[in-house]
């Protein structure tokens, strides 16, 4: 099949959060499966830097209508393999900027046009350049107008450039939402400034056009697709969503294993297996020294890596801070975020150096450090999606414990529910699952041999995109 992908991030280019490894590990599994894959992602100021050290070239310059005025980009492309090309949409104006979406304390102002102007060009540059795809497959509310968008230009233009449109759904909670005037942007017919269209309560809702409007819609795991079709999960949006529940389909994400692999991390200190664990005690020992802690600890180690947001569940950590001031145990936490969540943190940090650590960073060194190095993973989320880290976790051989939301109820096996073959811990999401769950995992960190059945078991499971990306070509030829 010919798959075009379009997203707002794809590692290694652009990287704020799951989106990229999602849509980086899923094109790659497909090219490697045979398909030629395209993807379209805008020519960021670090994308284009990479860009040019892999040898990038310029083929297009495309002439966009933007409201009342066209704008023009550049259209560069570099092959990564011979079934996997990138193009990269650039504008300086919109994307000559460190961050995707805005700085560590607010959002661009201009996201809806940046975001508008990107997918208007990718359709346009798939008529110019004659890309006719199988599937057109979108990501979140950057590329939901491009279905749309896609279907006028082939009605004005009498071609088809898509068989099928697949818009995924990563997180609901990020919506795309601004002002009704957003609409003259868009150059779409006034039938679309309604309710059965872009119009949500007297905004404009940019993601509701790819509910709307693609051919089939799919969310990052089976249990993620049905809690958003309630009022608790749906953030509004549950109408709409259910009114597609005959086209909806959760699919869990993958992980690269060729990023993602204690065997060959060359990230680490020490690469180890599930036959042979010594090195992840190496992981352990330098993680200690890293934070400034005794390396011959023997207390278990929590790690956490997360956007400092509400969502991932701050909230409840804060409020769990007796438990790591007063237990043997260590915390890392590694992100950055909401300024009262980073300020919390480090006042905590300050006030117990020898047993917590904050890291302000988006670190790839230390996020590889932390997976191999703790000894139990938090994911306390209110809402989780798909999440990544609970199976890098399990692959790296580091128990995760995470709220029974979304993905992480589909993708860890509780140890209390089935102590034959679990390899974490599930809670509620409330201040008393939480602890509920750490005072269980001090008992199980004690219970030396079912602990190291417990990482055993999480280490052979197969997360790998190879594995994820089969459901995905089983849902591209239903669509077709």
């Amino acid at each position: 099949m010919n798959i075009v992908h379009a997203a707002s991030e794809l590692f290694p280019f652009m990287k704020t959060g799951g989106l990229a490894d999602a849509v980086g590990g899923l094109a790659r599994a497909l090219a490697q499966a045979g398909h030629d894959v395209a993807v379209f992602v805008p020519g960021y100021r670090a994308a284009l830097e990479h860009h040019e050290a892999d040898g990038a070239e310029s083929i297009h310059r495309l002439q966009i209508e933007l409201g009342g005025q066209f704008l023009q980009a550049d259209l560069l492309r570099l092959r990564l393999s011979p079934r996997l090309t990138i193009y990269f949409v650039a504008r300086d104006e919109y994307f000559d900027r460190r961050g995707a979406y805005g700085t560590s304390d607010r959002d661009y102002d201009d996201n809806a046009e940046r975001f508008i102007f990107f997918s208007k060009a990718v359709a346009e540059a798939m008529r110019l350049i004659d890309l006719k795809a199988d599937v057109l497959h979108t990501h979140d509310w950057q590329t939901a107008l491009l279905p749309l968008h896609l279907r006028l230009l082939e009605r004005r233009h009498n071609t088809t450039l898509a068989v099928q449109t697949v818009f995924t759904v990563h997180n609901l909670a990020f919506q795309g939402t601004f002002p009704m005037g957003v609409f003259g942007l868009t150059n779409l017919p006034e039938e679309f400034r309604s309710v059965d269209g872009l119009e949500f309560f007297g905004q404009v809702n940019l993601l509701k056009a790819g509910l709307l409007f693609a051919d089939r819609v799919t969310t990052v795991s089976p249990t993620y697709a049905k809690e958003i079709q309630t009022p608790e999960f749906g953030c509004g949006l549950e109408g709409v969503v259910g009114t597609r529940s005959g086209d909806l389909v959760g699919l869990l994400n993958g992980i690269d294993n060729a990023v993602w692999n204690p065997e060959t991390d060359l990230l680490l200190p020490a690469r180890y297996s599930v036959d042979d664990l010594s090195g992840k005690a190496k992981c352990r020992r330098v993680l200690l020294k890293k934070c400034g802690f005794d390396q011959e600890s023997t207390a278990p180690i929590y790690g956490m890596i997360c956007r400092l947001t509400e969502q991932k569940g701050l909230d409840l950590l804060l409020g769990a801070s007796r438990f790591f001031e007063k237990e043997d145990c260590r915390l890392v936490v590694v992100g950055m975020g909401q300024n009262h969540y980073e300020e919390a943190l480090q006042e905590l940090a300050r006030a117990n150096p020898k047993r917590i650590a904050l890291a302000r960073v988006l670190d790839e060194p230390m996020t590889h450090l932390v997976e191999s190095g703790a000894d139990f993973f938090l994911m306390p989320s209110v809402f989780e999606p798909c999440g990544l880290n609970q199976m890098y976790s399990q692959r790296y051989g580091t128990v995760p414990l995470c709220s029974r939301v979304g993905g992480l109820l589909d993708t860890v096996i509780d140890l209390e529910d089935r102590p034959d073959c679990g390899t974490g811990l599930l809670f509620t999401p409330s201040a008393q699952g939480l602890g509920w769950a750490l005072e269980r995992s001090q008992v199980l960190f004690r219970d030396k041999p079912r602990m190291e059945e417990a990482i055993r078991r999480g280490m052979r499971r197969d997360f790998s995109w190879a594995a994820a990306a089969q459901q995905y070509e089983r849902l591209y030829r239903e669509a077709r």
